[in-house]
């Protein structure tokens, strides 16, 4: 067992050699900030207390973690693997597979969460708070699992040679096994936008005679260029991953899966630093957000000035960005909300459909950012209710 852990302490060694100390720390100092960023906006901003966000502010959470387990890994590695126990070793491995595992489901549940809401025309998904905790609690129950199986059931402590080359102690078996179950959420995520896309898109050609074909044709790019970036975003992150470990679990010491694997290690990172720029830092909303935050925290170190108050955070919700889940007390409202939606921060594309006036920017913005929104204003049909 020892010898093992010996031999992959070479491979360390090299490693700090490739991968100097300063870029791993900006790289992690990016990384923390930037989702340590959008965690504090989603909890400071009464705008952002919807299931979206909420798990939105997971997957932070969850891509925060991996920056802290990949620091952890950067102390632990080369000349210091020899120092560490079996279940130090365990743990450094564990903290590294929970968090990536959390952040993986995490972008599925943003996936189908999407697709509920896009589906059943409503801006903001139906789900209860308590139904949202459920699911977080159930998404890093997976991590956690996953985290704790290779110690506690699925290692090769008694079979060596059935050893992983680029996680010694770790079976081969778990390896293909935990890159599956990877390719397996790509593929249901590939899935997931491509029905979203199609629906939009024969939603667009339906209702094509109340619109010009230029915004028809703008809303399927836009809805395209996102898709693209969020599935290409994580192929181009975990691919070089998965299939190394694919390869060291079928081929073993014959992969040669020891000469790149780090730099997969740290590929398959980015990915926690790219879900944050894709999903909430291109919100112009959220980017509001944190300067309010930023000027807040330059006011603290000013004794002249008042310390500054949630609330100024934390403002109400207008009508105008509520959308469908809330109906606008005066009829008259619904003869201007298209002026009054001028000033929200998402540009809509107008469409008719069935006498409702359906509003579908899905995730894109008019500098195009990305919404985690599709607003639909029922002008026609509220008027006649009220």
């Amino acid at each position: 067992m020892e010898e093992t852990l010996k031999r992959h302490q070479g491979h360390g060694e090299q490693y700090v050699e490739l991968l100097q100390l300063q870029p791993q720390c900006y790289f992690l100092l990016r990384l923390v900030l930037a989702n340590l960023m959008v965690m504090v906006a989603i909890f400071m901003n009464r705008r952002f207390h919807f299931p979206i966000y909420y798990l939105l502010g997971n997957m932070a959470a969850a891509d925060l973690f991996a920056g802290v387990a990949y620091a952890n890994l950067m102390l632990n590695t080369g000349p210091w693997t020899s120092t560490l126990t079996k279940e130090q070793w365990y743990i450094r491995g564990a903290l590294i597979d929970i968090s990536l595992t959390a952040s993986v489901a995490n972008l599925l549940a943003v996936a189908v969460e999407r697709h509920q809401t896009i589906l059943t025309m409503q801006l903001h998904s139906k789900m209860s708070k308590r139904r949202v905790v459920l699911l977080i609690v159930c998404i890093w129950a997976v991590g956690i699992i996953m985290g704790l199986v290779p110690s506690m059931l699925w290692n090769c402590e008694c079979h060596l040679e059935d050893c992983s080359t680029v996680a010694p102690l770790y079976s081969r078996r778990f390896l293909i096994f935990w890159a599956a179950l990877n390719l397996l959420t790509f593929f249901i995520m590939a899935a997931i936008y491509t029905r979203i896309f199609v629906y939009v898109r024969y939603q667009s050609r339906y209702v094509s005679q109340h619109t010009s074909e230029m915004q028809q044709n703008q809303t399927v790019f836009n809805l395209m260029k996102t898709i693209s970036m969020v599935l290409g975003a994580f192929v181009i992150c975990w691919t070089p991953g998965l299939i190394t470990l694919l390869l060291d679990g079928l081929l073993g010491k014959n992969s040669h899966a020891n000469d790149y694997e780090k730099f997969c290690l740290v590929i398959a990172e980015c990915n926690s630093l790219v879900n944050p720029i894709i999903y909430s830092l291109r919100d112009e909303d959220m980017r509001k957000t944190f300067r309010r935050i930023l000027c807040c925290l330059c006011r603290t170190g000013d004794a002249q000035q008042r310390e500054p108050s949630p609330v100024e955070i934390d403002s109400p919700l207008p009508e105008e960005t509520v959308g469908s889940a809330q109906k606008p007390e005066d009829p008259a409202l619904c003869m201007h909300q298209d002026t009054n939606n001028k000033e929200d921060s998402w540009t809509m594309h107008g469409m008719m459909l069935s006498g409702v006036s359906m509003r579908t920017d899905l995730f894109t913005s008019s500098d195009g950012a990305i919404s985690p929104f599709i607003t639909f204003d029922y002008h026609k049909s509220i008027c006649d209710k009220l």
